[in-house]
């Protein structure tokens, strides 16, 4: 069984910045943030491989974001830049073997959540 904590969250304006974390039970596996808005489908944000640290990116938010980790402390990190009112969202990431993959129902593991709101 695979655990994932998510923190981070918060309000925030638009412009801000604001750092996830996701930390993960065990070892090996390929990151991916996710996010859902009311009434919206969850969505592919980011995601990082675990050995090559490959990276994936959704192109509402390249440029702004950045996903990376350490594997030593079994920690993904979401750094999100200009923030802006369509950020808004519960961040979710979730763990698979392979990866990053873009597609929700392909995962078994997924953390609680965190709430980012972004005012304007």
């Amino acid at each position: 069984q695979v655990q994932l904590v998510e923190a981070g969250g918060g309000v925030v304006q638009a412009g801000d910045s604001l750092r996830l974390s996701c930390a993960c039970s065990r070892r090996g596996y390929a990151i991916t943030w996710f996010r859902q808005a009311p009434g919206k489908e969850r969505e592919f944000v980011a995601g990082i491989s675990w050995r090559t640290t490959y990276t994936d990116y959704a192109d509402s938010v390249k440029g702004r974001f950045t996903i990376s980790r350490d594997n030593a402390k079994n920690t993904v990190y979401l750094q999100m830049n200009s923030l802006k009112p369509e950020d808004t969202a519960v961040y979710y990431c979730a763990a698979a073997t392979s990866g990053p993959i873009t597609v929700p129902r392909l995962y078994d593991y997924w953390g609680q959540g965190t709430q980012v709101t972004v005012s304007s």
